[in-house]
């Protein structure tokens, strides 16, 4: 269990309700165990990337379920994957005006959660930080199984198709290491027939 500062409990805290779609909970925990992770490693402030991780997904909550399919993943629609971003910006202003958090700090929150997903570039250390840790969790064994479920995909063609996205989707050389990583470690876990259920019993509580 990785113990969080009280002011991110109470971020994570007012976030949660929000993180009830998409299994966007076993994401964030699973995103937040990998910004810590790379912030070891590479620069980063860790009370931006500590918020906007834990806040950067809100935002679906705010798009109806039977479209959310259609808004990331293959094939997705750009208009509509936008709208997390868009509500998410303003869901995450609300909770950290409620903790009282830095204007300053909560400004480069907020930009780095208004283009995530969008964006194609790193507006700064800790969006590099935030854009890994968020994508890092496709390649666990958790995320993997995941996305093979939601998509209805061949695990071998995903296995494929996902490791060749490490070098274009990573910021950090950290990020890059992790990917290759967690990919292994997934293959493994996949090869031995575990069920989803099993892996999604594997993350561990952020608080």
């Amino acid at each position: 269990m990785q113990k969080m500062l009280a002011v991110y409990e109470k971020i994570y805290a007012l976030a949660k309700p929000y993180l009830t779609t998409r299994k966007n909970d076993i994401h964030v925990e699973i995103s937040y165990k990998f910004a810590c992770r790379l912030l070891e490693d590479e620069s980063g402030d860790p009370e931006v990337v500590i918020p906007a991780i834990i806040c950067h997904d809100l935002g679906w909550i705010r798009v109806p379920e039977h479209l959310q399919l259609k808004a990331f993943g293959p094939g997705f629609d750009p208009d509509l994957r936008r709208i997390h971003e868009v509500e998410g910006v303003k869901l995450a202003r609300d909770i950290l005006r409620q903790v009282h958090y830095s204007p300053v700090k909560t400004a480069e929150i907020l930009d780095i959660i208004d283009g995530h997903d969008s964006r194609s570039l790193a507006i700064s250390d800790s969006d590099k930080i935030v854009k890994d840790a968020d994508k890092l969790f496709r390649f666990t064994a958790t995320g993997f199984a995941i996305d093979v479920e939601r998509f209805r995909q061949n695990r071998e063609s995903h296995l494929k198709w996902i490791s060749n996205q490490i070098d274009s989707w990573f910021f950090t050389e950290t990020g890059k290491q992790l990917a290759w990583l967690e990919l292994r470690q997934a293959k493994e876990v996949l090869e031995e027939g575990r069920l989803l259920d099993d892996l999604e019993n594997d993350h561990c509580d952020i608080v």
